[in-house]
């Protein structure tokens, strides 16, 4: 059932959803070759903890962590373990919380220097694919609007979007509805209204769009083990423009103010 927030809800969400931020920015400053992918999670989930909130991933459907990391061919809910990151890694963080009764979710996809130029450029592509879907996140519009937005301009860039994985909406529950596809037609899905919050997320492939999973149950990866990026933001719809309510400024704060010399900063 589509849910229609009310603005003391939504501005709860913004505050769960700016802590996200605050803790992949935390994530960041331990961001580095040869951390383990297990420390950044022990990293985050302290940092949710020490604030008054919950880790919204762990356990949720049996996921056994705080964040999902997915590294180079991982496209999204790679488990944390004993894999140590490494020099020209691209690495995707998908965080969540809980406080006070309602989600926050958001995701980036870190450079660890050196990085491949065609890489560089997927994440750039990625991260304006999404500001871009988020562009056409306005009440009176369509799901499929966001979508099309999305897959044209990536698309047109010569990367593919993933159509096993879409968005979704945000609230009281990790995913509520509507599913917020990555591609589709102009026109199409679920009307936008007013006060509906969504997360908007491209997972976008280097190369094709097909995506197997691993044994362990949770990790996508990309088919022809190319690489992937994902960013994700949480949105609430208004009548001309989408009001973004997560936040990747504390993020690049933190890579400008501490870890510049190993992680490009996508902006």
């Amino acid at each position: 059932m589509l849910t229609i927030k009310t603005e003391e809800e939504i501005e709860i969400i913004k505050h769960s959803s700016l802590l996200v931020g605050e803790t992949l920015a935390e994530v960041a400053r331990y961001l580095k070759p040869g951390v383990s992918t297990a420390t950044l999670d022990k990293v985050a989930e302290t940092y949710i903890r020490d604030h008054g909130a919950v880790p919204g991933f762990k356990g949720y459907r049996g996921f056994p962590a705080t964040l999902c990391v997915s590294v180079n061919d991982e496209v999204v809910h790679g488990i944390p373990g004993k894999r140590e990151i490494r020099e020209g890694d691209i690495v995707s963080v998908d965080c969540g919380v809980l406080k006070n009764g309602f989600y926050g979710d958001s995701a980036y996809t870190f450079g660890i220097a050196p990085v491949k130029e065609n890489y560089i450029k997927l994440m750039h592509i990625t991260r304006e694919s999404l500001l871009r879907g988020i562009s056409r996140a306005v009440a009176g519009n369509r799901t499929g609007d966001i979508g099309s937005e999305i897959q044209q301009f990536t698309e047109s860039h010569g990367f593919s979007v993933v159509r096993v994985l879409v968005g979704h909406g945000l609230g009281r529950k990790l995913h509520e509805e509507p599913e917020v596809p990555n591609f589709g037609q102009r026109g199409e899905g679920v009307l936008l209204r007013e006060r509906m919050v969504i997360c908007i997320e491209p997972m976008i492939n280097f190369g094709k769009k097909g995506v197997t999973q691993d044994r362990d149950g949770w990790t996508i990866r990309t088919k022809d083990r190319l690489p992937s990026a994902h960013f994700e933001h949480v949105v609430v719809i208004r009548k001309q423009q989408a009001e973004v309510l997560s936040s990747f400024d504390e993020i690049e704060k933190a890579i400008n103010a501490i870890n510049n010399d190993h992680i490009w900063l996508n902006n």
